[in-house]
């Protein structure tokens, strides 16, 4: 029988409800994840984007989630408040089919990291900058198998897809300029 042990899910709680759709959350995350830290604004590199509607006040945070090598088979529609929008406005993962959450320079997927680069920092910044507390931080513990922890073959899986889908040399250059971030 395989041991047990405490594993901390680490998320942001998103309210829609109170978002008032200021975009902080984007200029900060763009910010924290420029080169260098905080030397530039911009919102293609922010792991949170704000799919909104102006006109009828409706404002949806969305962060960056994993990556997948496939497209979905969800082309359904939502009709929120009257406006239409596609399910995949509303997908956290980074896909072939759409540009979002993908880093510019690269075109490399782009993960929330939920800050953990930035020291001394208690929960990520756009939650710390939502000054209407649309987002929340959140921690909670799960027990998972011993033998749940990263395998070196899901590693080299992720990034085998990440050379196919951009080649060898990117991927190697992006390691290389994340490398020296640390």
């Amino acid at each position: 029988m395989a041991e047990k042990k405490k594993k901390v899910i680490k998320r942001i709680h998103v309210d829609a409800d109170k978002c008032n759709g200021c975009r902080a959350c984007e200029v900060v995350c763009s910010a924290v994840h420029s080169e260098p830290r905080y030397g530039s604004n911009n919102p293609a590199r922010a792991r949170i984007r704000v799919i909104s509607h102006p006109l009828k006040d409706i404002y949806l945070p969305v962060y960056a989630g994993e990556y997948t090598r496939a497209e979905c088979l969800g082309r359904n529609t939502y009709t929120l408040e009257g406006k239409e929008y596609e399910e995949c406005a509303f997908c956290r993962a980074s896909c072939p089919s759409r540009d979002d959450f993908k880093e510019p320079d690269s075109g490399l997927p782009l993960k929330c990291d939920m800050c953990e680069s930035v020291p001394d920092l208690d929960e990520p910044l756009c939650v710390q900058w939502c000054l209407v507390d649309a987002l929340t931080y959140q921690e909670y513990e799960v027990e998972v198998d011993e033998d749940e922890e990263v395998k070196v073959e899901d590693v080299e899986l992720g990034l085998e897809s990440l050379v196919d889908r951009y080649g060898l040399d990117t991927v190697l250059d992006t390691i290389a300029r994340l490398s020296r971030k640390g």
